[in-house]
């Protein structure tokens, strides 16, 4: 017998407002035509005036919560990976613990940018498999939007807010890869790429937030190559293989690098779950976001198994299977 990390539950939240792309055309030289055919995105949602990453976060872990019929009371852990923080301190995550009404416990947050999420999870398996927590709140929440050029037609259109949360229970299983829980994660980063994908500031380098810059080519061509390596790492580590998986959610930040990546990995394009078009990039909040979308329409069912993956600026990349 051995401790796995098991889904209890799954939530989302994305802010009302919806800027769609012939929106962004009125005040930018830039095309509906031209952003769906190079990202495959078609509208992105913006969080409101004084609503905050915590916010987002907040409402996404009670969504989870209930998807899961837990208390707050019953988490003893929440990892929040986030690259734009309500405050430089503290962690946003102790803003989302006290919303929550929690008071005992652990939470901090997660920088790995776009790949947060899977840093994430893979921090908080590791924590309730030491037998140190036994039920955690890992969450991806980003407003996005506060660290964008809007003048940046390259990056601007690429980006939106949002976050997406899961509950994770630690329990004891057999330990075969049939049994429900994270099977394995393989992180990795590379910091020789840093100008390939970076915000231009920093409390520590010029005392203000900055804003996101982008080689876009460049991380284009190192993409699909970061993520298939540490998806064959997983397998690798399992004895699994592309006919085995029953979805695949990767980080939503293209369309083009998602197919690229599943195509060269022999996974079938009804097994990719894609919410880029809806949701544009959210960083961090862009997995947990396609995993509740795809478990609420019915795709992802118990026992299925799901393949996640990202890649984000640093480079970091990550890859992370696990049985729903």
């Amino acid at each position: 017998m051995s401790i796995r990390s098991v889904v209890l539950g799954c939530g989302s939240y994305l802010p009302q407002q919806i800027l769609t792309n012939a929106e962004l055309a009125t005040r930018i030289e830039t095309s509906d035509e031209w952003i769906v055919q190079r990202t495959g995105i078609r509208q992105r949602h913006i969080a409101a005036e004084g609503e905050f990453t915590s916010h987002l976060a907040i409402n996404a872990a009670k969504a989870a919560l209930a998807d899961a019929g837990l208390d707050a009371q019953a988490i003893d852990l929440i990892v929040l990976a986030t690259s734009t923080p309500d405050n430089t301190f503290p962690a946003t995550a102790v803003a989302v613990q006290h919303g929550l009404g929690i008071n005992h416990g652990a939470a901090f947050d997660l920088q790995a940018v776009c790949t947060g999420f899977v840093f994430a999870l893979a921090t908080a398996d590791n924590f309730l498999r030491s037998g140190s927590f036994k039920r955690a709140l890992v969450i991806g929440a980003e407003t996005f939007s506060r660290i964008l050029d809007w003048n940046d037609r390259g990056t601007c259109v690429l980006f939106g807010d949002g976050a997406g949360a899961v509950v994770l229970e630690a329990q004891e299983q057999p330990g075969t890869s049939s049994n429900r829980g994270v099977l394995t994660t393989h992180l990795r980063s590379d910091g020789r790429h840093k100008s390939k994908l970076y915000v231009d500031g920093g409390p520590s380098s010029t005392m203000t937030v900055g804003h996101l810059r982008m080689e876009g080519r460049e991380v284009f061509k190192h993409a699909v190559g970061m993520i298939t390596d540490v998806i064959v790492d997983a397998f690798n580590a399992t004895g699994l293989g592309a006919d085995d998986i029953d979805w695949f959610i990767p980080h939503q930040a293209n369309k083009r690098i998602i197919d690229a990546s599943a195509h060269k990995l022999h996974i079938a394009p009804q097994k990719v779950v894609l919410t880029v078009d809806k949701h544009g990039n959210t960083s961090a909040a862009s997995i947990p976001l396609a995993i509740s979308v795809a478990v609420k329409d019915g795709r992802v069912k118990k026992g299925d198994l799901v393949l996640l993956e990202a890649m984000g600026g640093g480079f970091t990349w990550g890859s992370a299977l696990l049985r729903w």
